[in-house]
């Protein structure tokens, strides 16, 4: 188990949006969640339309993880819209954070499962 000390979730939302905006790739959030501990979906988006999005998990040893939840391909916006009304449904303190990347990876540090 990770002993590492977590960051709230606002402030994180707010770190990433702004050192991607920066670093020129295109994000907004499009959905407030838990200030404290609500989870993130983030919507990656290519100029051609392809999607993939990625929801926080943990790693095994506990330590912060993404997982592909739209699935290991890209996918188009209804089927990437779906997935992410599927887990707001389920998850009200979700938080949704949408980017335009070149090649759907993502402008923040992540560990892809």
């Amino acid at each position: 188990m990770s002993a590492e000390p977590r960051l709230r979730t606002g402030l994180w939302v707010s770190a990433v949006l702004r050192q991607a905006n920066s670093a020129g790739c295109p994000a907004f959030r499009r959905r407030r969640g838990d200030e404290d501990a609500g989870g993130v979906l983030a919507i990656l988006t290519s100029r051609d339309r392809k999607t993939v999005v990625l929801a926080q998990t943990r790693a095994p040893d506990g330590s912060p993880a993404w997982i592909r939840g739209s699935g290991a391909d890209p996918v188009d916006e209804a089927t990437a819209e779906a997935y992410v009304e599927r887990q707001v449904g389920r998850d009200p303190d979700l938080w949704v954070l949408e980017f335009e990347t070149e090649d759907l990876a993502p402008p923040f540090e992540a560990v892809l499962l």
